[in-house]
């Protein structure tokens, strides 16, 4: 079978192999597209392509001609995943099954990061337990980030900002009253920490910014919960904590699986899905939640389950035992030199 990854993380590389790797000895042929043909997951693919720099419907007729063109059979987007969910029939018209929640309202909805915290309030204000939201206010002039920055500071809370769509911690900004020690500027994270003074200026460039949310900066352990799944059941849940620098920790983490559990009964999100919280006080709060796999899933295969392999053959409807992951792993990496094979792109 012929499997596509579109423009990717480079830990991408990692879910390819593993896929590559499977127990069942099941053979796949790897296709593999980025704008930058230096992309290192490229090098793992059994055929690499350059894609064109585009985006929107442009971009999905790219991705339609690509799966017809190269007889694709599963196709596992990242890039314009959401729009692609809205297209599925389109992809599924040239026999092509797309890796990706087939429901693109909440696909939409899971992409903004303020709409996907509204609907789970709302889920709530309806009796369902979810998970908690740090306080927050939707921002795009400084006026309004000036008066939703004091109402944080005045319930006691740091302040923090990031954009209300991106993925990771792109944009990301902690607000501190002064940033002047020796401390602060070589020791401590500074590059995500800014002055009010410094973000206010920064802000007021700009007579209207995209919107931003103003919230309550988790001062604790922040957990990524990578969930494989079907519509109907959540198969696991893996809680993996992120420690000091590049340590992992995967653990049984009973609170945070029950979590997942009731994200899925009322979401339903099928195949790969990831939940990111952290800890305030003691209270586990929402950070996102991607609909896809998440950047460090590999790590969470570390359990024994090999959680992209699962998700294809969710997609492809076969069956799925119950799944016994091994916790209590902590876990790191070293980074791996690579020469570039300058031939490799067909």
């Amino acid at each position: 079978m012929k499997i596509w990854f579109n423009r990717w993380f480079t830990t991408v590389t990692h879910f390819i192999e593993l896929i590559r790797s499977n127990d069942e000895g099941r053979r796949f042929v790897f296709y593999g597209t980025h704008t930058n043909k230096d992309a290192l997951y490229l090098q793992y693919c059994d055929y690499a392509f350059t894609e064109p720099s585009i985006n929107g419907e442009e971009y999905i007729e790219f991705c339609l001609e690509f799966c017809r063109k190269h007889k694709i059979d599963i196709f596992i987007p990242r890039k314009e995943n959401v729009l692609i969910s809205k297209k599925l029939a389109d992809f599924e018209a040239i026999g092509v099954k797309v890796l990706v929640c087939p429901d693109s309202e909440l696909m939409e909805t899971l992409d903004n990061k303020a709409a996907a915290y509204h609907s789970i309030m709302q889920k709530e204000e309806g009796g369902a337990e979810l998970v908690a939201i740090p306080d927050f206010y939707v921002v795009n002039n400084i006026n309004d980030f000036k008066t939703a920055y004091q109402c944080l500071r005045d319930k006691g809370h740091t302040v923090c900002f990031k954009p209300v769509v991106g993925e990771g911690a792109t944009g990301f900004r902690v607000i501190e009253d002064r940033i002047e020690s020796i401390d602060q500027l070589f020791r401590r994270a500074s590059s995500r920490r800014l002055s009010y003074h410094n973000a206010c200026e920064i802000l007021s460039q700009q007579e209207v910014f995209p919107d931003i949310m103003v919230l309550e900066y988790l001062e604790g352990p922040e957990f990524s919960i990578d969930c494989v799944a079907s519509n109907e059941k959540l198969y696991a849940a893996i809680p993996r904590m992120k420690g000091e620098g590049r340590i992992r920790e995967i653990l049984d983490h009973h609170e945070l699986i029950q979590h997942a559990h009731r994200f899925h009964h009322h979401y339903q999100i099928p195949y790969i899905f990831n939940i990111q919280v952290k800890y305030n006080q003691g209270v586990p709060k929402l950070l996102e939640i991607n609909p896809r796999m998440s950047g460090g899933m590999h790590f969470s295969c570390l359990t024994g389950l090999n959680l992209p392999y699962l998700a294809i053959k969710i997609l492809l409807g076969e069956e799925i035992g119950q799944l016994k992951p091994r916790f209590g792993i902590r876990a790191s990496h070293l980074e791996k030199e690579m020469i570039l094979d300058k031939d490799h792109f067909a």
